[in-house]
């Protein structure tokens, strides 16, 4: 492709595997439809038809038996990129994941390389059906041994995945369902930034939005209707959920004094207490108010027709604001 399109998401992702396979023959894809469907989605859209049934391949309709597999490709070298159709049915590969997956590299004490990237979408707000709609980071952030990243932009998702791929540790690659067919710029000449690092997506100067994946664009969508009343709002793009870019995330909250932390996923032990309590030990004398969290509720996923009352939205995250201005 040319070296800037608008693309969306999926497409983006789409075009990222196309390039890490046309770059290396050991990368392969595996999952439940994602050949000549293309995946639920459409992000494999294509490939089966490009690269051959040997290298995007259908699996059977067992989460614990794709992720088993992945892990034996890849002790015998291979690069396989897994599937998983939605985040509520990631659970049947659970232990697979953080039992084997996760642990193999630092059993064998380095001697065994896993470079296996388990891709699912995860996130509300499309109206989805019971276990259709989850936020799980929390469960793999929590998990050592594997890196977790989250595309916010078709920009982010084109070259993560890429990155991703290169990786000798296994990767958790969760992408923004309600992100999935918005547009945005891609620049293919150059990644801007490394796998892990933090993006400032919104710049300011009185209080910093932490977040991620689907949260980003509603944080965006906050600090402009802050400016209106002369809020100064930065956004930052976490990106990467284990490891933290604490350094840049450490930088814009020491700009503003002020954090407050957007997700999805529950409130209790979120990824929002981890980022809190760090930033509250770091940067405890730099800190004009107490870290905020504005988070899915402690209940299970609401029925589609009131998951707009239970996701983060730009109202909540308003209030907070001015919460943290006025403390």
């Amino acid at each position: 492709m040319s070296d800037i399109q608008r693309l969306t998401l999926a497409k983006a992702i789409n075009a990222g595997l196309r390039k890490a396979m046309t770059d290396d023959e050991n990368v392969l894809l595996y999952g439940e439809d994602i050949g000549k469907l293309g995946g639920v989605f459409r992000v494999t859209e294509h490939l089966q038809a490009e690269f051959g049934a040997e290298r995007v391949m259908d699996s059977p309709l067992s989460e614990a038996g794709l992720v088993g597999t992945a892990i034996g490709m890849a002790m015998r070298g291979l690069k396989p990129v897994v599937e998983l159709q939605f985040d509520g049915f990631v659970f049947p590969g659970f232990d697979q994941i953080t039992q084997q997956l996760a642990k193999l590299r630092f059993r064998s004490q380095g001697r065994v390389n896993l470079p296996v990237v388990v891709r699912f979408p995860y996130g509300g707000n499309i109206g989805s059906i019971e276990n259709h709609s989850e936020s799980v980071e929390g469960y793999f952030a929590h998990t050592p041994g594997l890196k977790v990243l989250t595309p916010a932009t078709p920009d982010d998702g084109y070259w993560m995945i890429q990155q991703a791929i290169a990786s000798p540790d296994p990767v958790i690659f969760m992408e923004p369902k309600r992100r999935y067919h918005v547009r945005g710029e891609v620049d293919a000449e150059a990644p801007r930034l490394e796998m892990t690092e933090a993006d400032v997506a919104h710049e300011g100067t009185d209080v910093t939005l932490l977040a991620w994946g689907p949260t980003v664009s509603v944080c965006q969508e906050a600090a402009d209707k802050a400016a209106e009343n002369g809020r100064s709002v930065e956004v930052l793009n976490l990106r990467s959920l284990s490891p933290l870019d604490l350094h840049t995330i450490c930088t814009s909250v020491e700009k503003t004094s002020r954090a407050i932390v957007v997700h999805e996923a529950y409130r209790t032990y979120g990824p929002g207490a981890e980022l809190a309590a760090t930033l509250q030990e770091r940067l405890f004398y730099t800190l004009e108010s107490p870290i905020l969290r504005i988070t899915g509720y402690d209940t299970p996923y609401p029925p589609s027709n009131v998951e707009g009352e239970w996701l983060p939205n730009a109202q909540r995250i308003l209030a907070a604001i001015d919460e943290t201005m006025n403390f």
